[in-house]
């Protein structure tokens, strides 16, 4: 590898990333735009290495070198040529999905301390743990850690549970991410606002993008969730357009919603599963309300100030949503069809109620999306004279 300039910050980072999961990429587009526009402000370049599990579409995608996150001997050699490790974001140590999720992600945490690399943990969302064996190493690697942030206080809150103290409680990165287009503009200016604009000067009906992913075994949360749809078609005309985040699960899960619609007699169409994240932050920005069931499908929705409805199956979306001030319109255990119609009437007939209501959250979650990237590099700086 090259010998680095004096003036490169290089960044090892450790995600889920590489797997074309909407939310996961948009959490790397996010971290990587930060990271570059926080180096520039400090006239310095920053050169990524990301831990891919599809390396050569992560470069392709980004741009960035990329190594493959299972080959130790890659990740080692990254490592030893790079300042420092991030870890995140997204919801990387919990053991609900499965075991091998925390052993991974501390143990990549070990590599690069082993290499003498410090570390830092990028807006995470920490649980749930419920195996007490993970806490103790969860604590230690985050005690060692140069830097910490998370989320949301829950996971601030049981970090400090196992121990570990100076905890920065940030928003997801994504909250921080934007459009080329809208770089000079608030956030709808000339996206979704002129759609809607166009739509109703023109008598079409509002879309509604809708977030699902398999969950239940038996598939009842998805049909309450078509159950719901099919309640607000009843009452208005509305143009039901399903968003795949996670390519062919999530597009699995959409026909599955859209086959119980048509039994309603309501129709639904789906839309591309797009592989790049700000292709299909435009897609949620074209909508005037979002119903989903995907965490980051809502943190689109609220970076483009479009109004949502969040669908709860993980504390992380009712987390998400009480930084809104709002709750859950129920979860995959119990939804009621007409409660949710009502809300989502509600929202569609006045959502500039809804935007002011939440400008101030939303303005703080922006602000607090791009905290980590510049204290990181304060940190490395400040480490290494610069």
């Amino acid at each position: 590898m090259k010998e680095k300039a004096k003036n490169v910050v290089r960044l090892a980072l450790s995600g889920y990333y590489g797997f074309r999961n909407s939310g996961d990429e948009a959490v790397l587009q996010s971290i990587l735009t930060a990271l570059e526009d926080a180096a520039a402000d400090k006239g310095l370049k920053f050169e990524p290495i990301v831990f891919s599990g599809d390396p050569a579409w992560t470069e392709k995608q980004y741009g960035v070198r990329a190594v493959n996150r299972m080959k130790l001997g890659d990740m080692r050699r990254a490592l030893r040529a790079s300042d420092g490790l991030i870890s995140g974001g997204g919801s990387l140590l919990q053991d609900a999905t499965g075991l091998g999720s925390i052993p991974y992600y501390i143990g990549v945490l070990e590599l690069a301390r082993w290499c003498g690399k410090p570390t830092f943990v990028y807006a995470q969302g920490i649980g749930p743990v419920n195996r007490a064996i993970f806490r103790p190493i969860i604590a230690r690697a985050f005690r060692k850690a140069a830097y910490v942030s998370v989320r949301d206080a829950e996971s601030a809150e049981l970090l400090r549970k196992f121990g570990v103290g100076r905890i920065d409680v940030v928003a997801d990165p994504v909250m921080g991410l934007t459009l080329p287009e809208a770089a000079a503009s608030p956030a709808r200016a000339g996206g979704g606002d002129a759609a809607a604009a166009g739509r109703e000067a023109h008598g079409t009906p509002p879309v509604v993008g809708v977030s699902v992913r398999f969950w239940r075994g038996d598939r009842s949360d998805l049909d309450r969730a078509a159950a719901a749809l099919a309640a607000l078609a009843g009452r208005r005309s509305v143009r039901l357009r399903l968003l795949p985040f996670h390519r062919g699960s999530d597009e699995e899960a959409s026909r599955y919603v859209m086959e119980r619609l048509g039994r309603f007699g309501a129709g639904a169409e789906l839309a591309p599963a797009h592989d790049s994240p700000r292709d299909m932050l435009r897609e949620v920005g074209n909508c005037d309300l979002l119903f989903g069931m995907r965490l980051h499908s809502l943190i689109y929705a609220a970076n483009r100030e479009v109004p949502l409805i969040g669908l709860s199956y993980d504390p992380k979306i009712d987390q998400f949503l009480a930084r809104l001030g709002q709750r859950a319109v129920g979860s995959t255990e119990s939804l009621d069809p007409e409660s949710f119609a009502s809300r989502a009437e509600e929202l569609l007939d006045m959502p500039g109620q809804w935007r002011r209501e939440a400008q101030g959250a939303l303005d703080r979650l922006r602000e607090e999306a791009l905290r980590p990237a510049a204290r990181i590099l304060q940190i490395l700086q400040e480490r290494n004279g610069r």
